[in-house]
């Protein structure tokens, strides 16, 4: 669980803050990015969560 919890906040996190550069001209530190990949950490837990849940 701990291991799918990891994958869950490094893949959301990473694709939430590539989905946040965009609008800021590609800048991986901007406040569109840090929500972005906060917003995308967050829901990498509530998947990894219920797909442990569900499927472990």
């Amino acid at each position: 669980m701990k291991l799918l919890m990891a994958l869950g906040i490094t893949i959301g996190g990473t694709v939430g803050g590539w989905l946040g550069a965009m609008p800021d001209h590609g800048n991986w530190l901007g406040g569109w990015s840090i929500l972005g990949s906060t917003i995308g950490s967050f829901a990498g837990i509530w998947a990894a969560y219920k797909a442990g849940k569900y499927y472990l």
